[in-house]
């Protein structure tokens, strides 16, 4: 037993691996434990791995055939045996005083989780790093203090990630929550976010920030625009999840779907030119079903992002030229007030 578990999963990162495991021997909390999963490395990762588990006994080293990045957390989950539970993307790294802190705000206020700000950063020629700082909240109300997601819905607002919190290891085992296991797949950390937020009872955010999220990896998952439909999995995985309980999916299904265009257009950015008129397609053919569900409700979206999913039930083809027409006049004008934009692209979707 220790204070704090860190699951590294690892997949061939020999380029960034020395650089997080050296941000986790350097850690200020002493009762800690590294687990690390290697996934079926086929490059310098598990030579690596086996070099910092001889020199450090808080290194664990799993291996496995690969299976993907939900499974590879999981069993990590399993072979923990901290109180808290962590995690650390192997191509990130965190701050000395990242796991002390968040662990003191998780003791002091028996939370089932914690989580913190972070950076995003690359690093430029000169191997100097760009800082981006990121807050969870970007309305600065909910840092400090306790709350129940589950009676403040708002908080599904939050900036979705799972690297910069710790979570109870027994809050988790007793709601059964673990990452979907999608091998090939990406994004599994938004099932996992909406599992923590929906059981837990006392979370909190805190306006600091640890932990460093690398941007200019070439094999991230947000880079990949091939990935096409793994958003749509994930949310799939979320529903099925949520639906166990009817009384739950009613509970937090209108939020459900507000995360799900959030993300889904963050999907339609990021995949490649040619597959993003079939991703409408398949997107306006969801949130029409939702509406004749009644699982859409007005009151949880802003008023552009209401009208933009009525173009997008209306007419995919329509909407995708809404956003392409409206780019080019966000490019020429990046200052347009806020109400001139939506008026644009409502002329825009209904003249296509």
């Amino acid at each position: 037993m220790c204070k704090v578990s860190v699951i590294v999963p690892v997949y061939n990162v020999e380029q960034y691996l020395r650089q997080a495991l050296d941000s986790l021997a350097a850690q200020t909390l002493e009762d800690i434990e590294i687990v690390c999963v290697d996934d079926g490395s086929t490059d310098g990762s598990p030579e690596i791995l086996k070099e910092y588990a001889l020199k450090d006994e808080r290194f664990r080293v799993i291996s496995r055939e690969n299976g993907g990045y939900g499974r590879a957390m999981n069993i990590g989950i399993d072979a923990a045996r901290g109180g808290y539970i962590g995690i650390l993307e192997p191509d990130d790294y965190a701050e000395p005083a990242m796991f002390e802190t968040l662990y003191q705000y998780a003791s002091e206020y028996d939370l089932d989780f914690v989580k913190s700000d972070f950076y995003r950063f690359r690093t430029d020629a000169d191997g100097r790093e760009e800082l981006e700082y990121v807050p969870l909240d970007e309305t600065g109300k909910g840092y400090g203090r306790v709350f129940c997601p589950a009676e403040e819905l708002d908080v599904f607002r939050y900036k979705i990630n799972t690297w910069t919190g710790i979570y109870r290891r027994a809050f988790l085992n007793e709601n059964h929550i673990r990452h979907h296991e999608s091998p090939g797949a990406s994004f599994q950390d938004n099932g996992f976010f909406f599992q923590t937020f929906v059981h837990a009872k006392r979370g909190m955010i805190v306006d600091q920030a640890f932990y460093k999220n690398r941007r200019d990896n070439p094999n991230s998952s947000v880079k990949d625009k091939g990935k096409v439909y793994c958003m749509n999995i994930e949310y799939d995985f979320i529903r099925d999840r949520l639906m166990e309980d009817p009384e739950t999916w009613n509970h937090f299904k209108y939020f459900y779907w507000w995360k799900k265009y959030d993300n889904y257009m963050f999907t339609y950015d990021r995949i490649d030119e040619k597959y993003k008129k079939e991703f409408l397609r398949r997107m306006s053919r969801e949130f029409r079903w939702a509406r004749t569900k009644n699982e859409l409700s007005r009151d949880v979206f802003s008023d552009l992002e209401w009208k933009k999913i009525d173009s997008l039930i209306r007419s995919a083809d329509g909407f995708g030229n809404a956003l392409k027409s409206a780019k080019i006049v966000g490019f020429i004008k990046p200052f347009v007030p806020e109400w001139a934009k939506r008026l644009v692209f409502r002329v825009l979707s209904l003249r296509n």
